[in-house]
């Protein structure tokens, strides 16, 4: 039995959330994931400034406003680098995103403002104690982001890590980590999931902001093409090691960054940000780029055979 409210649930085609990606997630995306009945999102940090933000969550309230959709989500870091961090809270007062996702930190304040007016507050966490520290903050849902996933990644397996969450965790549940099919939505599922959250799934669709090089690169890579490492962010992530060639860099020779800084993040100018790509382990199953509806359609027809053929 899922825990989603209904406001939630009622215009979902199937129980998955588009993972806010970094430089990926665009306003076409959310609106388009939405209209096709899954949670559609976006990290608010992909908005270079706040009056290109607002314009984006304007153009997303007033798209969806008119249309039966999926509910749609934002990403804010509440890490305390993030220089933002107070004018995105007054967007998101302001446009009430019905969910909202919190990264890297403390999520009291978002949880308050978003409790307000009615909305949801998930928080990702790749930890135990960083779940239960969550859940003590009276967060919504937690997104239990485990080994394989795409961009910041933990380290924990799937069943061991969302099996410890549920002894002390009745909220919604959110399970990340290498998700790119039909039927890894229904394992997701089956281990007591009420969501899954995908993110490379949807880089590689016309309506990303990902760059036809890197979506070229995502469908041509496999997981062997990937690399964990803290060297760039200052969080260990899984990045495509040929975008870390191609940029002249050894993926054998790389060093621990000094700390974590996400000042620089939505800069265009900041290198490392841009030009070293993220996918997760589910890359392989991507093998060309589509537009948003026709990916999910797709992986309605895979969720719907896999499930046929466990009640057969």
């Amino acid at each position: 039995m899922t825990k989603l409210p209904f406001r939630v649930a009622e215009h979902l085609s199937l129980p998955v959330i588009a993972a806010p990606m970094f430089l990926v997630s665009s306003p076409e995306l959310v609106i388009e994931t939405c209209k096709a009945g899954i949670v559609g999102s976006f990290p608010l940090l992909n908005a270079r400034t706040t009056e290109i933000l607002e314009d984006w969550m304007k153009q997303i309230a007033e798209a969806l406003a008119e249309v039966e959709a999926a509910p749609w989500a934002v990403n804010i870091i509440v890490h305390r680098s993030n220089q933002r961090y107070e004018e995105d809270l007054e967007l998101i007062d302001k446009y009430q995103p019905p969910i909202v996702i919190t990264s890297l930190g403390d999520p009291s304040p978002v949880v308050r403002l978003v409790h307000q007016y009615g909305g949801l507050v998930f928080s990702d966490v790749s930890q135990l104690a960083h779940a239960r520290k969550a859940a003590e903050k009276g967060v919504d849902g937690l997104i239990l982001v485990c080994n394989g996933a795409g961009g910041h990644a933990g380290t924990l397996h799937p069943m061991a890590f969302i099996g410890a969450v549920k002894e002390f965790w009745e909220g919604i549940t959110i399970l990340a980590g290498s998700i790119s099919k039909g039927q890894d939505i229904l394992a997701a599922k089956s281990l007591g999931a009420d969501l899954a959250y995908m993110g490379t799934r949807f880089i590689a669709t016309d309506e990303s902001l990902a760059s036809r090089e890197y979506q070229q690169m995502i469908t041509e890579s496999t997981l062997e093409d990937l690399i964990y490492t803290d060297a760039f962010s200052g969080i260990p992530a899984n990045y495509l090691v040929p975008s870390i060639r191609k940029e002249g860099l050894d993926p054998n020779k790389l060093e621990k960054k000094a700390s974590l800084d996400f000042s620089q993040v939505g800069n265009p100018s900041a290198k490392a940000w841009k030009d070293i790509w993220s996918a997760g382990q589910g890359v392989g199953a991507i093998k060309r780029v589509q537009p948003v509806s026709e990916v999910v359609e797709e992986l309605k027809r895979e969720y719907d055979l896999a499930l046929a053929s466990l009640l057969k």
